[in-house]
């Protein structure tokens, strides 16, 4: 007998909308806030047909899920989403920031014009905005004016600013994949650095602690961390401690209590608040919701 098939990930034109492309305009700008108050900063799992989407997060933080790899954008960034990628985003309150959407000819032409032989607008990847956070914003700002207006020479207008992003994006692009190539040290040190986390993330060793080790200095570790990684070392670090916290909530039944002794945590309220802030939820929260899935379907696995 053949298994049903799996509920299949909305296909939208944008977001949650089912609509034709509401606008004569190859692309669509507007503010993050605006649809993360509509779904109450929960946009449910989708795909755009022939759409890419570049979020520009200037404020607050927002939990996405693109083709299953979870990232957590705690500073400002510019995350590219490809066409037909399945993603999931999770915005906090305090989000402020835009989305902009390419149709399928604008993005082919920006890609002709660019030079860069990679289609960086057909694949997943965060982009930290750094010191240029001001000037991104500035740009998306003056592009979302553009485009709720109707002066002359608009679409042209529009398209230089889009055309500006692209090649921001190009750059950035190009200097991450010059990061790929620095000499074998580098990665070394990274190498090494995972190593001493995976030894001592229970223990809460500061990440100075850990770069002495290595024998280099907290800005050279998070900035090899950054380049090779896309986060700091100390993210690096609560990624690994939250990985651990969610195994023993899903495959244990240890009590939150002990679950924070485990992961050297002094006090339970500290692991919650870092569960909390960097998950959406507290740990029991997420316990519960595991345990109402399976027992709704235990062939189904849950979302985490």
């Amino acid at each position: 007998m053949n298994k049903p098939a799996p509920t299949a990930i909305p296909l939208f034109k944008r977001y949650d909308e089912s609509l034709e492309w509401p606008t004569p305009d190859l692309l669509h700008c507007e503010p993050i806030s605006q649809r993360s108050r509509e779904h109450h900063g929960d946009i449910k799992p989708h795909r755009q047909a022939d759409l890419c989407q570049l979020l520009f997060v200037r404020r607050g933080q927002v939990q996405l899920q693109v083709e299953g790899q979870r990232t957590l954008l705690a500073q400002s960034a510019v995350q590219v989403l490809p066409p037909l990628s399945a993603h999931v985003f999770r915005f906090s309150e305090d989000i402020e920031g835009y989305v902009l959407t390419l149709a399928a000819p604008l993005v082919s032409h920006l890609q002709g014009q660019s030079g860069y032989s990679e289609n960086i607008l057909e694949q997943s990847a965060s982009y930290p905005a750094g010191t240029d956070e001001d000037y991104l914003n500035t740009l998306f700002a003056a592009l979302q004016h553009e485009y709720q207006g109707q002066q002359p020479s608009r679409e042209m207008l529009m398209h230089a600013q889009v055309s500006m992003i692209v090649v921001w994006l190009v750059r950035q692009a190009l200097r991450r994949s010059s990061a790929h190539q620095r000499p074998q040290r580098a990665r070394e040190y990274f190498n090494g650095f995972i190593q001493l986390v995976e030894t001592h993330y229970r223990e809460h060793v500061k990440v100075e602690a850990l770069a002495h080790k290595l024998g280099i200095s907290v800005s050279h570790l998070n900035g090899t961390c950054r380049e090779l990684a896309g986060q700091p070392a100390l993210q690096i670090i609560h990624d690994r401690q939250l990985l651990e916290a969610k195994r023993l909530l899903t495959y244990t039944g240890m009590t939150i209590y002990e679950i924070s002794e485990d992961l050297g945590f002094s006090d339970p309220t500290n692991f919650t608040r870092l569960f909390r802030r960097r998950e959406g939820i507290s740990p029991k929260v997420f316990r519960d919701r595991l345990k109402a899935d399976q027992t709704s379907d235990p062939e189904t696995s849950s979302f985490t």
